[in-house]
Parts: structure tokens; C-alpha cells; sequence
């Protein structure tokens, strides 16, 4: 890549990493948003299991010979409102998903087209303050992969729910969490911040 084209590259990466900071914070508002959906299925799980426990047909309700059936319908109905809410969540997930992949996407399309003059000096110089183009772009791919993944680990555990099998739902909540991954996220927040003097530079 020569010089008079590294500027352009590198903007693009400010577009990205800008786009990359707003994205994380939209993921964390919409997966604490899911917290108590999960947990509100988890506890619909515990009262149909209760449900189950009671024998209404030994107990002074039996006189109401389809409460249970009512019971379970009225339970059903309320997870199958919370899925729906889940599933939307799901979407706007999907959003920061496309959106990180479409940056990245962007700056390695330019990249591409720029290959046939790299200047590799120049696209692995870094100073203590800004990193290099390299490794930027690498950064930006572990971020790209990292909400990939995590997106579709949790739309493969949601396509595995449903609102009338209540016993798949009390532990949603921890299998949901144990999707989660820790170190990613805060490798996402270490580039942010070790990219924070080159954003600004940019004016």
C-alpha cells in the first residue's frame, strides 16, 4: 500500500472502530434487556413444575375438574409471549452483528484493492501511542467473530425452545449466561481503548 493510499485505509479503520464502540454499547443494552425475559421464563418453568407437584385432583380444587389444564394453558401463553420478546431481541442482536461485519467487510474491501501496492513497512508501523494498520485489522476481525459467534450460539439455544415444553426453560437463564465470553468482550474493550488516541488523531 503506498503512502498517498494509507490515509484512506486508515480512516476507514476510524469509521470502524467508531462504529465498533457504539456496537458494543448497543450489545450490552440489549443482552441486560434479555436478563429478566430469561428469568421470568425460568420462573414460569418453576410454577409448572409446582403445578405438576400439587395433585389438584387429591385437594378441595378438584371440584374445578379442568384447573389444571387451565393452569398449564395460562403458563404456556405467558412463555410463548416471552419467546416472541426474546426472539426480537434476537433481532436487534443480529443488527450489531451485520453492522460490525459490514464494517469490517468495508476496510478489508479496501484493503483488497490496495494490495497490489502494499508497503508492508507502512502497514506494520506503530508507534506507542497509535497502533499499526495490521494490526487493526486484526483486532477488527476477532471483534467481528467474537459477536458472530455469539449471536448465532444464542439463536441455536432459542431455536431449541418452546412455549409448551415449560421444563426446557427453568435453567434458561444459566445456559443462556454460559454462553458468554468474558475474555472476548474484553479484548473488544482493550482495542477500544488501545485505539482511542488514533480515533481522536483523526479529527
Amino acid at each position: 500500500m503506498s503512502q498517498s493510499s494509507l490515509p484512506a485505509l486508515q480512516q476507514a479503520l476510524r469509521r470502524s472502530f467508531q462504529s465498533l464502540d457504539g456496537s458494543q454499547k448497543q450489545w450490552a443494552s440489549v443482552s441486560s434487556e434479555c436478563a429478566p425475559l430469561l428469568v421470568s421464563l425460568g420462573n414460569l418453568a418453576e410454577q409448572s413444575r409446582a403445578l405438576s407437584a400439587v395433585h389438584i385432583s387429591r385437594t378441595p380444587l378438584r371440584v374445578f375438574p379442568d384447573l389444571e389444564d387451565r393452569l398449564t394453558f395460562k403458563l404456556v401463553q405467558a412463555a410463548d409471549v416471552l419467546l416472541c420478546k426474546l426472539h426480537e431481541k434476537m433481532s436487534s442482536l443480529q443488527s450489531v452483528r451485520d453492522s460490525v461485519g459490514n464494517q469490517v467487510a468495508a476496510v478489508f474491501q479496501l484493503y483488497q484493492q490496495n494490495l497490489d501496492h502494499l508497503d508492508l513497512h507502512a502497514a506494520t508501523q506503530r508507534s506507542a501511542i497509535v497502533p499499526s494498520v495490521a494490526d487493526m485489522m486484526a483486532w477488527l476481525q476477532d471483534a467481528e467473530r467474537h459477536y458472530r459467534q455469539q449471536y448465532l450460539r444464542r439463536k441455536a439455544l432459542l431455536q431449541t425452545l418452546k412455549a409448551e415444553e415449560l421444563s426446557k426453560l427453568e435453567l434458561i437463564s444459566k445456559r443462556w449466561n454460559s454462553l458468554e465470553n468474558p475474555s472476548a468482550e474484553r479484548h473488544v474493550s482493550d482495542m477500544l481503548c488501545k485505539v482511542s488516541f488514533f480515533l481522536e488523531s483523526g479529527g
